[in-house]
């Protein structure tokens, strides 16, 4: 049962990974909450793939403050709030179907609010 446990995590985290990595490109995505979401999978299943991503050069640093509940920089928080409202509205005006463009508010809106709540890293004195 443990192994089956173990590999539910490692697909978890290796998906939102996945996704998460799309999302740099994809701005609709939200890529800063499946990166945390995978450091927890892989926290739960794997610790080199966990150390890994806590260490990565780019986002390695917010994934170790969100972790210690330190949180996030405001200019994180304000550019990805932009990109998914930036995105969602140019969706909203491409996309003919009234259920998308409803689907894309509610999740544009969850992810703002997810932000929003997320700790607000403070400045971090030398």
């Amino acid at each position: 049962m443990f192994n089956i446990r173990r590999i539910l995590w490692l697909t978890g985290g290796l998906t939102s990974l996945i996704v998460g990595l799309i999302g740099i490109i994809v701005p609709i995505l939200p890529t800063t909450p499946l990166i945390i979401l995978a450091a927890f999978c892989f926290g739960k299943s794997s610790p080199t793939l966990h150390n890994w991503l806590v260490t990565n050069r780019y986002f390695g640093h917010y994934i170790t403050d969100y972790q210690k509940g330190l949180g996030v920089p405001l200019r994180i928080k304000l550019f990805a709030i932009l990109v998914v409202w930036v995105s969602v509205i140019f969706t909203l005006l491409i996309i003919p179907l009234l259920f998308v463009k409803v689907f894309m508010l509610i999740v544009a809106a969850s992810v703002t609010v997810f932000i929003l709540t997320s700790p607000l890293l403070k400045s971090k004195n030398p």
